[in-house]
């Protein structure tokens, strides 16, 4: 049997989310923009979803709207805050998703704005200090973060960015696809005015996510059409998708405590016994501290040595699944800009397992012994 150690790629559905999704697919069919019973019946169990999705958040149901996944919600909220407010400056970072910093090029590349880095510390964080000197010289700037890096798993303090542009009248923006559902947003005490997040993260569909934009900073809608979501997004919703996704975030909560706990006994178990079975193994990011990193995500640095050319490629055919970085990037010929960005000169093998509630610690073991097995010759 395979063992699936890619969720930061994405997460198997829930059956509990799969059956409340069936109804949806088979039965109630209708458009929900149509006036009739059909219809009528399909919007309402959308502005359920809304509903329970908001009071998670601790939001209105009018700051979320839903979306084709976290890609176009980025896309969305940072082209339209820029068109919005006239924003002439955006600070962002060299190891967000792509979707964050190829749109943010792009919009510099139009002489739309103009596009500011800011510093790294070594482990990979936000110099706040340095976010701050850019603040003070670009004051109402656009600001981009992800709460939870999507490689390396570094978390943002997301509370202390907030702050900062808050004081600097900034737009705060932050991809938040890798964290949702795995920590609680509270979003009537963050001080964020857009927020993306994907389901399929967090155990619902593929295909379907939302943005929460902040009822004090409305943006001009990115897709234009028909009156959908408020006339903020155009298009037939992805009804069961939507359906799906407000019962995965749901379960989410739920058992959040419980899930976190388990998953970070199977991380801090990966992270000892990698110990113990490969000398000179180490860690991206700030892996080991788990106040300041995501629990579901392990970037593993692995001595040099030639079996790290096709270590993905040996771990499949040993019946695991894991990345090398962000699946999104899959295919190209180019490495990781994340760890590209934070070790230039590595010439060291990467590989990153990422860890769900469906994993199990039988696994964990099962994969450093296939690890250490390969590496054997050569450490």
């Amino acid at each position: 049997m395979r063992i699936y150690l890619d969720n930061a790629s994405t997460t198997p559905l829930d059956p509990e989310v799969f059956e409340a999704m069936k109804p949806f697919m088979l039965e109630d069919f209708g458009n929900p923009s149509s006036q009739h019973a059909h219809g009528r019946k399909v919007r309402a169990a959308i502005e359920s979803s809304r509903k329970k999705i908001a009071e998670l958040l601790n939001c209105t149901p009018g700051e979320i709207i839903f979306t084709s996944g976290g890609t176009e919600a980025d896309n969305a909220l940072l082209r339209c805050a820029v068109e919005t407010y006239q924003i002439k400056h955006a600070i962002s970072s060299a190891i967000e998703h792509h979707a964050v910093t190829h749109t943010l090029e792009i919009l510099a590349k139009e002489n739309k704005l103009e596009l500011h880095h800011v510093n790294l510390d070594e482990l990979g964080h936000v110099d706040l200090n340095h976010l701050e000197e850019l603040l003070k010289q670009f004051p109402n700037a656009l600001v981009s973060f992800m709460h939870a890096n999507n490689e390396i798993g570094n978390l943002l303090n997301i509370e202390a960015v907030g702050l900062l542009c808050s004081t600097y009248q900034a737009y705060f923006h932050t991809d938040a696809v890798q964290a949702m559902g795995h920590y609680r947003h509270d979003m009537k005490k963050l001080k964020v005015h857009g927020l993306a997040a994907a389901a399929h993260k967090f155990h619902g569909p593929k295909g379907v996510g939302f943005m929460y934009i902040n009822k004090d900073k409305k943006i001009h809608p990115f897709i234009q059409g028909g009156p959908q979501e408020r006339s903020m997004r155009a298009g037939t919703e992805n009804v069961y998708g939507i359906i799906g996704m407000a019962k995965a975030l749901e379960i989410c909560y739920q058992h959040l405590d419980e899930h976190t706990a388990y998953i970070k006994r199977l991380k801090t178990r990966m992270i000892e016994k990698l110990k113990s079975a490969i000398p000179g193994v180490s860690f991206h990011g700030d892996s080991e501290n788990m106040e300041r990193s995501l629990y579901t995500v392990l970037n593993v640095s692995l001595p040099e040595s030639p079996e790290n050319d096709m270590l993905l490629f040996n771990l499949d055919l040993q019946g695991i699944s894991a990345s090398g970085g962000s699946a999104c990037a899959s295919g190209a010929s180019t490495g990781s800009h994340v760890l590209g960005a934070l070790y230039p000169n590595s010439k060291r093998g990467a590989v990153r397992f990422s860890f769900s509630k469906f994993n199990t610690p039988e696994e964990i073991d099962s994969v450093v012994n296939k690890l250490a097995e390969i590496y054997k010759v050569t450490v």
